[in-house]
């Protein structure tokens, strides 16, 4: 563990599972020696959020190819862009914020909707086989 967990050093107590943990082995992974902590804890949050779906819905087998829609390029999205594309889909990356586009393409989108313009959503309009909403406010 690491030297600089934070909070109160008096107290600490790394979590509740640091120790031990009693469930179904199918529950529990090991996380490689050569993965970084900061880099699974996203790994297994946004990464199994993301995943789960794709693979309920049938987005992870390269040989169909399926279109995957992302709303929202934050942390989610960008993990869900990264998935689906390493799957072998064609993703659209759909944001209110022009200003995402560079990001998206950069993670793996191959198309960029602006969902606040109309002409924008036309271009992939009835394209996508599954779009993931990543979204936790109205909209």
């Amino acid at each position: 563990m690491g030297k600089n967990a934070g909070g109160n050093p008096d107290c600490q107590t790394w979590g509740g599972y640091t120790g031990s943990i009693v469930v179904y082995e199918r529950f529990v992974c090991m996380i490689p020696e050569t993965v970084p902590l900061e880099a699974a804890g996203p790994i297994m949050c946004a990464g199994v959020t993301l995943y789960d779906p794709m693979k309920h819905w049938g987005c992870l087998n390269k040989e169909k190819p399926k279109t995957v829609g992302i709303i929202g390029i934050g942390g989610l999205g960008t993990m869900g862009i990264k998935i689906a594309k390493a799957a072998g889909n064609r993703v659209v990356a759909i944001s209110t914020s022009i200003g995402k586009e560079a990001l998206a393409k950069e993670k793996g989108a191959d198309a960029f909707v602006v969902s606040t313009d109309p002409e924008s959503m036309k271009k992939e309009f009835a394209k996508c086989d599954l779009i993931l909403n990543t979204i936790s406010a109205n909209h």
